[in-house]
Order: C-alpha cells, then sequence, then structure tokens
C-alpha cells in the first residue's frame, strides 16, 4: 500500500484520519495560503489544497500527499478564516449565529512519485443558536478559537449550539472523509 502523508498540524485531521485505519504520518505544510476569494470559496478550498498538497509532496520520493483546507463563508457574503485575535473571534461567531453559514473544505491529493493530482471539495450549511455575550465568552475559555475556522468546533463544546447541519459532519471538522475516501480509491487506496 502506498504512504499516506498528511500535509497539515491541524489534530482535528490528524483524528480524523485516524478514522480512516490507514496508517499515515504528518508533514505540516509550509505554503502560504491565498486568503482571498478569486472566483467562488469551492475554488479557494481546492486552490489552498492543493498548494499544502504539492509543498509537502516536493519533500518526498514516494506516498499519497493530502492537502486540505477549510473556510467558513457567512450568510453575509464575507469569508470568515481563523480569528485574529478573541475579539475578532467573538464578533465572527455572532455574525455566524445570526442566519445560517456555509463551511467549505478542498481536499487534494498528489502522488509524489508521479505528480498525478486530484481535487476536491465538499460544503455543508450550518445552523447556530444564538448565544448572550456571556456564553460566547464562557464558550471561548473552554475551546480557544483562533486555530479554527470560522473561531467555533463542532465535535466539542460547539455540538451545544449547532442543532442542525446539511451535508458532511466530518466536513465541518475539517476534513471531508467520505470525499477523502472516494478520492483515495482512485489511486487504489482503500480504507473498507
Amino acid at each position: 500500500m502506498k504512504k499516506l502523508i498528511l500535509a497539515s498540524a491541524s489534530p482535528q485531521r490528524r483524528k480524523l484520519m485516524k478514522i480512516l485505519g490507514l496508517p499515515f504520518i504528518v508533514r505540516p505544510s509550509r505554503a502560504v495560503e491565498v486568503g482571498h476569494v478569486t472566483k467562488d470559496c469551492a475554488h479557494l478550498v481546492k486552490a489552498n489544497a492543493l498548494l499544502k498538497a504539492l509543498d509537502v509532496a516536493r519533500r518526498f520520493q514516494e506516498g499519497l500527499v493530502i492537502g486540505s483546507d477549510t473556510v467558513v463563508y457567512s450568510s453575509k457574503g464575507r469569508l470568515i478564516l481563523k480569528p485574529r485575535n478573541m475579539q475578532e473571534a467573538k464578533k465572527n461567531l455572532k455574525e455566524l449565529m445570526a442566519k445560517p453559514h456555509w463551511v467549505y473544505s478542498g481536499v487534494a491529493i498528489v502522488d509524489a512519485n508521479t505528480g498525478r493530482k486530484e481535487v476536491g471539495w465538499e460544503k455543508t450549511k450550518v445552523f447556530m443558536t444564538k448565544l448572550k455575550d456571556r456564553d460566547i465568552d464562557r464558550y471561548h475559555k473552554l475551546v480557544p478559537p483562533l486555530d479554527k475556522a470560522g473561531g467555533f468546533d463542532i465535535e466539542g463544546k460547539g455540538a451545544l449550539f449547532i442543532p442542525r447541519i446539511e451535508g458532511c459532519y466530518f466536513n465541518v471538522v475539517g476534513l471531508p472523509l467520505a470525499k477523502l475516501a472516494e478520492m483515495l480509491r482512485k489511486f487504489g487506496v482503500y480504507a473498507l
């Protein structure tokens, strides 16, 4: 079986990769991500996922390198990335709680030996319950928001104010597993 290499330092993505039940190693990408939408969110996350996978693939002679990128798109038409500080995290979360929003994740696989590439994406609609300022502050003390797209988690305490989603749950966590498994099959790698 081909060696799998996750091009991400994200602990959430590492946990999700373990669900596949396939051995993998982690080598974080040093690629500089595109931080603005040129066409649409799908294009952005696919481009960033591919940048990350290509960056890591250059360091290996063999193996399948998996890159991923996740962003949040608010109902106001604003791209929400990882917050830079706590004030921005709170402002963003209040905006996301006002109306449903979308989480986009791009996934790229690059064969380090042949250069063959596959790129895909997922989109999930997220509905949140509105919290009061003090509840948001309490949440941010329990769940540091600065390392998360949109500044929230769904797999932890964030589940308490996310009553519904439409689409892939794992996409919101940061790595759409069904999409990844489908893409890996094209390289002859099967999780099932």
